[in-house]
């Protein structure tokens, strides 16, 4: 059966064709825009690879609502209010068409094909642009009421912090890209109002240009200042991860994207805090691991959710 997938992401948005034997055979990347000038280019792109699939499926930050396949006003896609992508495609394609929130279409691909094959209980955290989890209870995936269940980016763990998920001191704003690059921000700015240097920020006009790369760039050159950053991303982890440990007591928790790519900076002030928070008969049965999938994941979830039935 041939698959068409469509990734859609804060900063990236990508069209795959692909099969239900995991087979991916044709893939092209385009820079978020505003939903329908993006939404047109995918598709026009999907249009001339030649390609003609039977089903569709869409992997998108939330919230959204699964069943309608409507996205409903992600934090990181900026003006994509009640887009009915599902319909567009349908319209479109001729061809059936289904809306997974991205982190349960994550789960779902490393449950499947990666990290988490064989757990009966597993939680996927997204860890990119923003923070959410998907989650896989009893072997199968518990989405809630309309796809929004996981949202624990939205969770508040300080009075105050950095802005995630259009909350300050959200999780998502201590634990994604755009909290580390805020995080870093703020160092930065805090040192320089002291008279003091900043390893991964030469002076106060580059502030606006800290990304959560470069802080990472400094971190793995060992930058004392990057690594306070991560330390910090790394301690509010394991206190997130500590809650979702006490109440959903998993087997396997599989941690994508930048956790993949800097686990060693984030994981000894992860574990300390799992030690100090979580209960110890839970902490001690669960494994905490990086995606399998990679890069790929957001190409194997898209088509994932291609070959799903349509939502009861």
């Amino acid at each position: 059966m041939v698959l068409l997938g469509f990734d859609i992401g804060g900063t990236k948005c990508a069209v795959i064709y692909g099969d239900d034997k995991g087979e991916i055979f044709y893939r092209e990347e385009i820079p978020t825009s505003s939903p329908y000038e993006t939404i047109e280019k995918l598709f026009t792109l999907a249009q001339k690879s030649g390609y003609k699939a039977e089903r569709a499926g869409v992997s998108c930050g939330g919230p959204l609502d699964e069943k309608t396949g409507v996205i409903k006003s992600p934090p990181n896609l900026k003006g994509w209010d009640n887009i009915p992508i599902t319909d567009m495609i349908e319209k479109r394609f001729k061809i059936p068409a289904n809306l997974r929130n991205d982190a349960n279409a994550c789960a779902l691909a490393e449950w499947r094909l990666g990290a988490g094959k064989g757990s009966k209980n597993m939680i996927f955290l997204t860890f990119g642009t923003g923070l959410g989890a998907g989650l896989i209870l009893n072997g199968k995936l518990y989405s809630g009421t309309n796809g929004n269940a996981g949202e624990v980016g939205h969770i508040r763990m300080a009075k105050s912090g950095p802005l995630g998920y259009g909350k300050a001191g959200s999780l998502e704003g201590f634990v994604s890209g755009g909290g580390l690059a805020q995080m870093g921000k703020s160092y930065a700015e805090k040192c320089f109002k002291k008279g003091i240097s900043c390893g991964f920020c030469k002076g106060e006009k580059d502030i606006p240009n800290i990304t959560a790369k470069g802080i990472a760039i400094a971190a793995e050159n060992g930058d004392k200042d990057a690594l306070s950053i991560y330390r910090k991303c790394g301690k509010y982890l394991g206190k997130g991860l500590s809650v979702l440990i006490d109440i959903l007591n998993p087997e396997t928790i599989v941690i994508g994207s930048i956790f993949a790519r800097s686990e060693k900076l984030l994981v000894p002030s992860m574990e300390k805090e799992l030690k100090k928070e979580a209960l110890d008969i839970s902490r001690e049965c669960v494994k905490i691991v990086p995606a399998k999938l990679q890069e790929k994941i957001g190409d194997y979830a898209a088509l994932i959710t291609a070959m799903e039935k349509k939502y009861d």
